[in-house]
């Protein structure tokens, strides 16, 4: 028993943001299962991080909106989340992990209810100011995207188009604001992996892990 324990303990302390995050992500959708159909839709409509809701100073949500998982399965996106988060912190440490991950959340929001804005201002069709807009997609595919363009060679030559090549496709089929906002994650993990802050990782990494030492980065 003692062995199990000891690595989940070290699993805890080298990546406590997405062990918190899962357990929120979890604990969040627990809750929503219990509730009836009427309670999920209101919890998920004074949650979405939508253009109406930024303008009355509701900017709480753009932190809420991450805490519900939309679109795929509820335990496929949990684990997606657990996956891929967890793959950065425990590579690039908690400040550089989840700050990839939050920062493409954040950032891809507000650049798409920002255009959403814009179009509701101009009175263009389509632009709804109560958008249903929660999810935890846009911080996933930022930190993905970062992820793949600081791999190996064969995952920036191979892995990173085919990502890219799939959002597309998709924005091109379903010709939503959120598949418009999966390209700017893309987009916004790309140009992170190219800052100071994350690019002297592309060598270091890979050292890591064929050691097996535990390099702390940015702690």
């Amino acid at each position: 028993m003692t062995g199990p324990v000891q690595r989940a303990r070290e699993l805890l302390r080298r990546i406590p943001a997405t062990s918190v995050y899962v357990a929120l992500l979890l604990a969040t959708a627990g809750w929503l299962a219990s509730r009836t159909g009427p309670e999920q839709a209101r919890f998920i409509r004074h949650n979405s991080s939508n253009v109406h809701h930024l303008e009355v100073g509701k900017w709480w949500t753009l932190l809420t909106s991450g805490l519900v998982v939309d679109g795929v399965p509820v335990l496929l996106g949990i684990a997606a989340v657990a996956a891929v988060l967890g793959r950065a912190e425990w590579r690039w440490g908690t400040a550089r992990g989840f700050g990839v991950f939050l920062a493409g959340h954040l950032v891809a929001t507000l650049l798409t209810e920002g255009a959403l804005w814009l179009a509701h201002l101009a009175h263009l069709p389509g632009a709804v100011p109560r958008a249903r807009d929660v999810g935890i997609s846009y911080g996933l595919v930022a930190t993905g995207a970062c992820l793949l363009a600081l791999g190996g060679r064969r995952l920036r030559a191979w892995a990173l188009p085919a990502l890219t090549l799939a959002l597309v496709l998709a924005c091109a089929v379903d010709q939503e604001l959120a598949d418009a906002g999966h390209l700017v994650a893309l987009g916004l993990g790309v140009l992170g992996s190219r800052t100071r802050w994350l690019r002297s990782l592309r060598h270091a990494a890979p050292a890591t892990e064929r050691t097996g030492a535990p390099v702390r980065h940015g702690r």
